[in-house]
């Protein structure tokens, strides 16, 4: 493939960065993948170190490389992630003064959508993992519970079938729990939480795209409002970068 003319100019290290991206995307180069060394890069693009530097700490700072160190070392691909979104995403959202509950109204939005899509289009492979992460829920055991609950809204949210909610819900449910890290529900109510999952995993695999929808924004108003209810000062509090 021929490389590209990079023109010299005030953003040429976003021209080389943008090229990086296309070719990581185009050879479908998997996490972990080594770029080429960095003399093979000057000679391609025929730029300065200096420029060169400057486009990989672009991708390193938002997410989509990373740089080993060492004489071996080198820039890498690194996973396209919603918590790396989400901490790029997290700057804006506080140069915006985006608030949590901007944050919340958004995940009640986006969630229920997302449980009509996995309805419709269900896999019975994935919507038979999701009933055992359900049903295996654990209730007394806090970090337990919570790894099965996040482990459920990320399969329901895996099940949409659409990257972009995906990856966006993703990234809105990784600032929010970095926030509000273990506040979670109280062990009395768990066992509802449990039998609620089930239902949707049932209306998922059944493709009952109205009940997936229903119970899912169900579900989510009632722990946006158990969270309104324990830390009502978060409602108003500006997202932070993270």
């Amino acid at each position: 493939m021929a490389q590209p003319q990079i023109r010299r100019g005030p953003k040429v290290a976003e021209a080389i960065a943008q090229d990086i991206v296309r070719k990581i995307g185009a050879e479908g180069l998997a996490p972990g993948t080594p770029l080429p060394s960095e003399a093979q890069m000057l000679a391609d693009y025929g730029v300065g170190r200096g420029s060169l530097r400057e486009a990989l700490r672009i991708l390193e700072v938002h997410g989509l490389i990373s740089i080993k160190p060492g004489p071996r070392g080198g820039p890498i691909v690194a996973e396209v992630s919603p918590a790396a979104f989400g901490q790029m995403a997290s700057l804006y959202f506080q140069a915006g003064r985006i608030t949590f509950r901007e944050l919340i109204e958004a995940r009640l939005v986006m969630e229920p959508v997302m449980a009509r899509l996995a309805a419709q289009r269900r896999d019975p492979e994935q919507t038979a993992l999701l009933a055992r992460i359900a049903d295996g829920t654990p209730l007394d055991d806090d970090q337990g519970y919570y790894g099965h609950s996040g482990d459920f809204h990320r399969l329901v949210a895996s099940m949409s079938g659409n990257g972009m909610l995906n990856l966006f819900s993703g990234s809105l449910g990784h600032i929010f729990h970095d926030r509000v890290s273990g506040l979670l529900f109280p062990k009395a109510r768990r066992a509802k939480v449990r039998d609620v999952h089930a239902e949707i995993a049932k209306a998922i695999a059944a493709g009952d795209a109205d009940a997936a929808e229903s119970l899912m924004r169900e579900h989510m108003e009632e722990y946006a409002a158990f969270v309104k209810r324990r830390q009502p000062a978060l409602m108003n509090e500006v997202v932070g970068w993270h």
